[in-house]
């Protein structure tokens, strides 16, 4: 009996300004769908699509729908929270599951939408309790100007307000924006504990260079006195980064490449003689690594690609990912991850320096975390690693 061959789509910008992590997620996809085809035990073949939107939000639409129209049933993709919330009633409507391979904002839970990504329970939160706990305070925020940049500076507000913390000042860039002067002066003017950074691609890595440069032209090291952190920054994010403005970084995240685990070792390595021109693995290329195998598994187990069938199926599947054991929530359909802290070195990499001791229920509207309390499943305690 031959095996049955699925086409799956990959919509996921590989141009524009945020190209470079696009890249990774497409990347993580395609060495998954490799794994489940040259499989002997496998009872599928994946066909994977790819469609490139060019980081053009009004290119998203159009293409889900091609892609729909062709009678795809599964799309792994969506980088920018803009670009999933402008396809999600595409798949509602044609009865589609997207899988969404990004860390992003929360409060959202589609029934077509698979969630492996970091939840804001495991990145955000974490993430400012380690910047209370270390750093202080005050802090000023610049984000990139969507839903993105808006939703996870409000989280940061509503989360710290009530723990004593500040936010000094918020400053909104366009995405691609790289003059970012007037948010460099204003920092020098506020003097915040540290820095939260919610800027995507281009921004972002323009927002590196300038301000370590600002710092050094003032004779300010720049990672001691004014610390960046950021829910977002991967290692495809460090190589567009010049090299002697890497390091010093601040990232929450549920995976760095520099994990020790024999599973992160064996992904890094065939990830590495699949892609030798990279981008470097990352936790999106990790996430729509984990996406497309958990997929796998669901349309092997129903023996069709129906998409409702799909859902129920996957839901409380396990997996020994790179990052450690990962299961889909039954109830949110988001994956049970392990957050971790980072901080990055001139070679582009993460030094790990504190993660919950293991797997956190995914959390995606915050509900156990809006006031100080005991640390409950949605909010993880972190352990300091040596």
């Amino acid at each position: 009996m031959g095996r049955a061959v699925y086409p799956i789509g990959i919509l996921i910008s590989t141009t524009g300004s945020y190209g470079t992590v696009g890249r990774s997620i497409l990347n993580g996809t395609l060495l998954a769908c490799r794994e489940i085809n040259d499989d002997p035990a496998s009872t599928i073949t994946l066909v994977p699509q790819h469609s490139n939107p060019a980081g053009d939000l009004s290119a998203y639409s159009p293409a889900t729908k091609t892609m729909l129209d062709q009678g795809i049933r599964h799309i792994v993709g969506c980088y920018t929270s803009s670009s999933r919330k402008e396809v999600i009633p595409l798949f509602e409507k044609h009865d589609a599951l997207l899988w969404h391979p990004a860390h992003y904002e929360g409060f959202e839970s589609s029934s077509n939408v698979i969630y492996t990504g970091a939840a804001p329970n495991h990145h955000m939160s974490p993430l400012m309790d380690f910047l209370l706990d270390t750093y202080g305070k005050k802090t000023l925020c610049v984000g990139s100007n969507y839903i993105w940049g808006w939703e996870s500076i409000r989280v940061l507000r509503e989360y710290i307000s009530p723990r004593g913390g500040q936010v000094m000042a918020e400053r909104y860039i366009a995405v691609g924006e790289t003059d970012l002067a007037q948010v460099i002066d204003m920092i020098f003017e506020e003097e915040p504990d540290f820095v939260f950074n919610a800027l995507i691609g281009s921004s972002s890595y323009a927002f590196f260079e300038q301000f370590r440069r600002a710092c050094i032209a003032r004779g300010i090291d720049q990672s001691v006195r004014f610390p960046i952190a950021s829910c977002n920054l991967t290692e495809p994010d460090l190589s567009e980064v010049a090299e002697d403005c890497r390091d010093g970084h601040i990232s929450s995240s549920v995976y760095f490449a520099s994990l020790p685990s024999c599973e992160n070792r064996w992904f890094v390595a065939a990830h590495e003689r699949e892609f030798p021109d990279g981008p470097p693995p990352s936790a999106e290329g990790e996430a729509a690594y984990i996406a497309t195998k958990f997929l796998g598994a669901a349309l092997q187990a129903i023996g069709s690609d129906d998409a409702l069938a799909a859902r129920a199926a996957v839901a409380g599947l396990k997996m020994q990912a790179p990052q450690g054991l990962v299961t889909i929530d039954p109830e949110t359909h988001h994956a049970y991850l392990t957050p971790r802290i980072g901080r990055s070195d001139r070679a582009g990499q993460f030094e790990i320096l504190a993660e919950a001791a293991g797997p956190v229920r995914p959390d995606p509207y915050l509900v156990s975390v809006e006031a100080p309390a005991p640390r409950m499943h949605g909010r993880p305690t972190l352990r300091i690693v040596s």
